[in-house]
C-alpha cells in the first residue's frame, strides 16, 4: 500500500484530504411516520442543506485540503463487470429483498442507469414503489406490504461519513454498525477498500462482518500512540478489545487504547459528542459530563496478550496522563448557562472538526461556543447550519478524515 493513501495519526494534524458525502435525494425520502426507523428527529430542506454542505467543502478548500466524495469512490470501485454485478447483488441482498423475482426486477432497474456514479446515487437515494411498474407480485404478503412507500430504504445518515469506517493511523476500521438502518452503509467501504484502484489492498483493523458493534464517532486518535474509544450506546466492548487485538502489533505506533465508559443515551451517542479535541492541551466538552469516568486501558503485556488495567478519574487527568501534559484545558459548550449548554449542544456544539492545531470548524448555530472559542485563543472557520444540524451531527461528525500532516 502507498503509504500516502490514508495517514491519519491525531485529531489535529494539518488536515491534508477528507471524505465527504453530499446530501442527496435520500434527504427528500424522509418520512414524519418513518423517522425513527431511520434514526432521524426531523426533515432537513434538502437544497439549503446541499448549500450548507457546499460551504463546508468550500472551508476545507480554501485551506488546501483535497475534497473528494463517497459516491465518487464507490463508483470507481466498480470498473470491473463481475464486481459491479457482485456489489449489486450484495446490496440487493442486504436491503432485505429475498424473492427472485423481485431481485430480478431492482437488479435490471439498477443495471439500467447509464454510469456508476447515477447508479450509486439511487442506491443511496432508495428506491419508491412508484417508480418501478409492476412490482408487486401477486402473493398474499405483497398486498399486506403495500402500504409501505419504499421497495428500498434511503439512507439519509450517509453525509455522517465518521462512522461507517475510521481511517487509523495507515489503515482503517470498517464497522458493524449497531443499527440494520446504517449497517448499509459499510457495504460501500467494503468495495473502497477492496477494489478502488487507490484504497483497495488497505491494512484492516476491522471488518463489516464482525459480530459486535464499532462506529466511528467513538474514534478519536489523540497522538501517535494512544487512540480513545467509547464504550458507548452504540459501540460494544467485545468490539473494541477486539479492535485493539488488530490495532496493537509490533509494526504499529499505537501502544495503548483508552476505552472511556460514557453514558448509553442518545445525548452522548458517540465519544466525539462527549469531547473533541481542538489543540494540543485544549478540548470541546459535553456539558453535562459528570466528573468522574472510567477508563480501561488496554495494551500488550510482555507475553504479546491483550491486558485491561481499569482507573477512574477526572477527565481532565486522564487526558493529562495519556497526553503527557501539565495541563488540559476543557472548554464546555454553552460556558457556565445552562440554557445556552443544552441549546448549542442539542446542535452539537461540541463537536467540533480539527484542521490544523487550534483551527477548528463549527456550526454558525453555535455562536456562544463559538465565541468562547475564540476567546480562548482557538480560530473558527463558522459554516452555516440550519438544515444540516437537523440530522444531529455537527463537522466532525460529517467528515472522515483520510490524510493528516504528523505533529
Amino acid at each position: 500500500m502507498n503509504n500516502s493513501t490514508i495517514k491519519v495519526y491525531s485529531e489535529i494534524g494539518k488536515l491534508k484530504k477528507v471524505l465527504l458525502h453530499r446530501p442527496g435525494k435520500e434527504l427528500e425520502n424522509l418520512m414524519p411516520e418513518y423517522l425513527e426507523r431511520l434514526l432521524f428527529d426531523d426533515i432537513p430542506y434538502l437544497k439549503i442543506a446541499q448549500e450548507e454542505h457546499d460551504a463546508f467543502a468550500d472551508i476545507f478548500r480554501k485551506k488546501g485540503v483535497e475534497v473528494v466524495y463517497l459516491e465518487g469512490l464507490i463508483a470507481a470501485s466498480l470498473g470491473n463487470e463481475e464486481v459491479k454485478n457482485q456489489f449489486i447483488n450484495e446490496y440487493i441482498e442486504e436491503a432485505g429483498i429475498k424473492e427472485n423475482r423481485e431481485s430480478g426486477i431492482i437488479r435490471d432497474y439498477f443495471l439500467s442507469f447509464e454510469n456508476n456514479k447515477d447508479m450509486v446515487c439511487k442506491m443511496m437515494e432508495g428506491v419508491r414503489k412508484s417508480e418501478i411498474n409492476d412490482y408487486r407480485g401477486p402473493r398474499l404478503t405483497d398486498f399486506l406490504s403495500n402500504q409501505y412507500p419504499f421497495i428500498i430504504d434511503p439512507m439519509p445518515n450517509l453525509y455522517f461519513t465518521r462512522d461507517p469506517f475510521a481511517a487509523v493511523g495507515e489503515g482503517v476500521s470498517i464497522h458493524k454498525m449497531s443499527s440494520v438502518t446504517r449497517n448499509r452503509e459499510t457495504l460501500f467501504a467494503k468495495y473502497i477498500f477492496n477494489c478502488n484502484p487507490i484504497y483497495k489492498g488497505t491494512t484492516l483493523y476491522y471488518d463489516r462482518s464482525e459480530k459486535y458493534s464499532l462506529e466511528g464517532g467513538d474514534i478519536l486518535i489523540l497522538n501517535e500512540e494512544i487512540i480513545a474509544v467509547g464504550i458507548s450506546q452504540r459501540t460494544n466492548p467485545n468490539a473494541i478489545e477486539k479492535f485493539a487485538g488488530l490495532l496493537l502489533t509490533e509494526e504499529s505506533t499505537f501502544k495503548k487504547v483508552l476505552a472511556i465508559d460514557i453514558p448509553k443515551t442518545r445525548a452522548f451517542m458517540h465519544l466525539d459528542t462527549v469531547f473533541t479535541m481542538v489543540d494540543y492541551d485544549k478540548f470541546t466538552i459535553h456539558p453535562n459530563i459528570k466528573s468522574d469516568m472510567t477508563v480501561y486501558v488496554l495494551e500488550r503485556d510482555c507475553d504479546g496478550k491483550i491486558k485491561i488495567t481499569e482507573s477512574t478519574g477526572h477527565l481532565e487527568d486522564i487526558l493529562k496522563k495519556a497526553l503527557k501534559l501539565d495541563s488540559v484545558e476543557l472548554i464546555k459548550c454553552g460556558g457556565d448557562s445552562m440554557i445556552d449548554a443544552a441549546r448549542e449542544q442539542w446542535n452539537d456544539g461540541s463537536n467540533t472538526l480539527c484542521i490544523s492545531p487550534g483551527e477548528v470548524i463549527v456550526y454558525s448555530r453555535n455562536y456562544v461556543t463559538n465565541e468562547i472559542l475564540q476567546q480562548r485563543g482557538i480560530k473558527t472557520y463558522i459554516m452555516p447550519s440550519s438544515e444540516l444540524s437537523r440530522g444531529r451531527g455537527g463537522p466532525r461528525c460529517m467528515s472522515m478524515p483520510l490524510i493528516r500532516e504528523n505533529l
